[in-house]
């Protein structure tokens, strides 16, 4: 049986996406086979040594620059290539866009106010700001975790957003494809919604009437 992505509470007030893997569809492999010829491990083993780990998280939260943050992946990694090697491959994750989930905001924005919270970096938000300008004019104002100092799944990020936008957290639907993102925003007071698919978005907004 299909289980339900939804915990519905009320009607929201305003809608709230997470950026990649719910509109953006990224491949950190691409990352990975680019730096291989510049590394003395295969990719197998790059996948095994690259990990989310905290200087990953403290440059989503513009805690740390790129070029500390390469600096440690090229130690991490054994890389001989230089910083711009590094970004190049770096920045090759974002393979397209979901459109039909960016329709469906498009289309909401005529009824409620729409936001995207993203864990990101400078590097990253300026790559796909400039592959995919349509995404980024379809929200009202796009949260960036490395310029709040916040990133998910912290509860101080969405009560950041819910003070930012002036919204009360019950009255956020938030969309997100990974649970434990959705579950943080839930224990935070917002709605989650968990995505696996556009349909997970379209049926939740389905749920309250808006016919997409």
């Amino acid at each position: 049986m299909h289980e339900t992505p939804l915990m519905p509470i009320q009607r929201p007030l305003a809608l709230l996406f997470d950026l990649g893997g719910v509109l953006v569809d990224i491949d950190f492999d691409r990352a990975l086979g680019a730096w291989a010829p510049y590394s003395s491990l295969s990719v197998e083993g790059l996948r095994r040594e690259f990990r989310f780990d905290l200087q990953y998280q403290r440059h989503e939260r513009g805690e740390i620059a790129a070029s500390e943050y390469f600096d440690h992946l090229a130690s991490t990694l054994n890389l001989t290539a230089d910083r711009a090697e590094i970004a190049r491959g770096w920045n090759s994750i974002f393979i397209g866009e979901f459109s039909q989930t960016r329709m469906m905001v498009e289309a909401m924005r005529e009824f409620l106010p729409c936001y995207a919270f993203t864990n990101t970096n400078a590097a990253h938000m300026a790559t796909w700001s400039t592959l995919f300008p349509e995404l980024v004019g379809s929200f009202d104002r796009i949260f960036a975790s490395h310029e709040m100092g916040l990133r998910k799944p912290e509860r101080a990020a969405f009560e950041h957003i819910s003070d930012a936008t002036g919204i009360a957290a019950g009255s956020i639907m938030f969309f997100d494809d990974l649970l434990e993102n959705v579950q943080a925003a839930a224990e935070a007071g917002l709605q989650g919604v968990h995505v696996r698919s556009p349909e997970d978005v379209r049926n939740s907004l389905r749920a309250f009437g808006y016919a997409l």
